[in-house]
């Protein structure tokens, strides 16, 4: 019979096998090996495909970079005069057409004012006026001026008479054969008279002042009414427009019948002893370009070299406008209107590192580009630096050496991944 101690003491085998828990550390150690190798073992780098035959992809070179854009210049006349209505009226008569040349001094236009031949009846009419008003007033003075004299011719005499007067008093006083009242009474009358004769004769020089003063000033009202009259006779040559210089009556903007305001602007000669030519330049440039540039035109051929006579400042609709002119020779047939492409030359020529123009910049503003790989499978982003550029290359700064092939098409398409990978053909 088997005792409880017995029963108590007896072995519990043990379990073979996997158990849970083993799982658990088997599967958390799987993972942490996992972890590792994607932290330190795989690439990151976020990727796109392409198909590297839709790609424009060009190499890195170093070569001469010539510092110059291109820009469409348009012939104008070296110098173009207009037509502005010296005077108002309406147009009578077009004897030149638009085109023809014409000389200095032929009449284009001829306009009609009748207020401005009122004004010339006017004019006269006032002046002979005046004159015949400084005529009855030169009279007037003169008859005043010899009435004064003989005025004073009078007094003259008068005081003669009384000085004898005086003397015979003075005489028969000092016998007592006149009274003194009497005497007394002609030296007053003699004293009176040669006063009244210096008063006169001051009021005379008075009238004489402002008679001479009166008649200069009616003469210098009467020589600007002559010239205002001479001045408006002359506005009627002005209804003959003439043309101020030799040249081609370019614009001729007026029909028959037409009212003139004074200052219109009624067209335009252009001078055609030489040309220049007008450009239209991004405002991108305002700050290099500057007078005497030199730039280049070409015409079937062969080149003719310009020079940059004016820089205008104003930025208009995000660009500005210069004037070429040409140095030596100029195209045969020239003609106002024609246009050219010119190669304006901004600075001297330097070895750079060149990277061809393309659409990359659209999206990256040159601060990258895609770099293809020496094994050409894949291209990865990288930072550069550009300078200048023209019309067919970028001044690459930094971030690139000759030899290396980039992406230059556009990256539109790309979004923001670091590498792309090419496809491989079909």
């Amino acid at each position: 019979m088997d005792t409880p101690l017995e029963t108590m003491d007896k072995p519990i085998p043990k379990k073979k096998g996997l158990q849970k828990k083993h799982i658990i550390w088997i599967a958390g150690g799987i993972l942490i090996i996992v972890l590792f190798y994607m932290a330190f073992f795989t690439n990151r780098t976020s990727t796109y495909r392409v198909e590297k035959d839709k790609l424009i992809i060009e190499t890195v070179t170093r070569d001469q970079f010539n510092d110059y854009i291109t820009v469409t210049g348009t012939v104008e006349p070296i110098t173009t005069i207009f037509l502005d209505a010296q005077e108002g009226g309406r147009v009578e008569e077009k004897l030149i057409e638009e085109g023809a040349l014409v000389k200095k001094g032929d009449v284009i236009l001829r306009l009609s004012n009748p207020d401005l031949y009122l004004n010339i009846l006017n004019s006269e009419a006032q002046l002979a006026e005046k004159e015949d008003f400084l005529r009855n007033t030169q009279i007037t003075l003169e008859q005043e001026r010899l009435t004064i004299k003989r005025e004073l011719i009078n007094l003259k005499y008068e005081i003669e008479r009384k000085q004898r007067t005086f003397g015979q008093n003075e005489n028969l006083i000092k016998d007592n054969l006149i009274s003194r009242e009497e005497y007394i009474r002609s030296k007053e009358d003699l004293d009176m008279a040669i006063q009244s004769r210096n008063l006169f004769m001051e009021r005379g020089r008075t009238d004489s002042i402002f008679r001479s003063a009166n008649i200069e000033t009616m003469k210098n009202d009467l020589l600007n009414m002559r010239r205002n009259l001479a001045l408006v006779k002359s506005r009627v040559e002005n209804l003959n427009v003439t043309a101020p210089v030799e040249g081609e009556l370019g614009l001729l903007n007026v029909e028959i019948g037409q009212s003139i305001n004074r200052g219109e602007n009624m067209g335009q000669i252009n001078v055609l002893t030489s040309y220049k030519v007008s450009a239209q330049i991004d405002e991108h440039y305002i700050d290099r370009v500057r007078a005497q540039l030199t730039a280049t035109l070409d015409r079937q051929g062969n080149k003719f070299d310009l020079t940059v006579r004016r820089v205008f400042p104003e930025v208009r609709n995000g660009s500005f406008k210069i004037d070429m002119v040409f140095r030596d020779s100029m195209p045969d047939n020239i003609r106002t209107g024609q246009t050219y492409y010119i190669s304006l030359q901004l600075g001297q020529p330097k070895e750079s590192i060149l990277v061809p123009i393309g659409g990359f910049f659209q999206e990256t503003g040159g601060q990258w580009i895609y770099v293809l790989d020496p094994t050409e499978s894949f291209a990865t982003k990288r930072s550069i630096s550009i300078g200048r550029k023209n019309p067919k290359y970028y001044e690459v700064l930094d971030g690139l050496q000759p030899g290396e092939k980039v992406i230059i098409s556009g990256y539109e398409t790309f979004g923001k991944n670091e590498k792309l990978v090419f496809k491989k053909s079909r």
